[in-house]
């Protein structure tokens, strides 16, 4: 995965205009996690810790850990999100130890090719329970004569389609749905079915 530096104080407004649809998706991946008895989470990809205030919002007694690749953007986290375990970890790397109840992500997966995604998603069903969640809400490729809003510069940001990551999923054991949020946005919503 590219190396990006991102800005705590500027992020959300970098999110904003670059993501048309920024606001809409994040209530979307908290809302799927709505119906979960979930306390042990993972994300990938905390960030600033928008998407951990949302989920924790619907699951306040949680144990919340996260992972992200900037020490920069955790500490922005940890002020968010009092008590929780924050580790400057990349995605490629292993994974904290579970088993999580749930797995969640916004935003970060896209930043990784094909095979970075497939061996995530192994990597994800492995930490979880028997039955445990992984909502993961990101850019994908939109559908042939669909046209999306976010630019994508092909270097940083490496989208794959709808179709490709629901096969991933399900060849790394999980029952697997995705709700598309805009042409160019979705969230999956993977059950793991061993």
């Amino acid at each position: 995965m590219p190396e990006i530096d991102w800005d705590p104080d500027t992020y959300l407004d970098v999110m904003h205009e670059g993501i048309p649809g920024y606001e809409e998706l994040q209530d979307a991946v908290a809302a799927t996690t709505d119906e979960l008895d979930a306390h042990e989470i993972l994300e990938l990809g905390t960030g600033t810790g928008e998407t951990a205030v949302r989920v924790l919002a619907r699951h306040p007694d949680a144990r919340w850990t996260g992972i992200d690749a900037s020490e920069a953007m955790l500490a922005r986290a940890r002020e968010r999100v009092p008590g929780a375990e924050l580790l400057v970890r990349r995605l490629e790397e292993p994974l904290p130890p579970g088993p999580f109840d749930l797995v969640v992500s916004a935003l970060a997966v896209h930043h990784l090719d094909g095979d970075g995604k497939r061996d995530l998603f192994a990597r994800v069903a492995d930490a979880l329970r028997p039955g445990g969640r992984f909502v993961l809400g990101d850019v994908v490729v939109p559908r042939q004569g669909e046209k999306g809003q976010i630019f994508i510069d092909w270097e940083i940001d490496l989208p794959d389609t709808v179709a490709d990551q629901l096969a991933w999923l399900r060849e790394a054991g999980f029952d697997a749905t995705a709700t598309d949020i805009r042409a160019d946005l979705a969230v999956f919503h993977a059950i793991l079915a061993r």
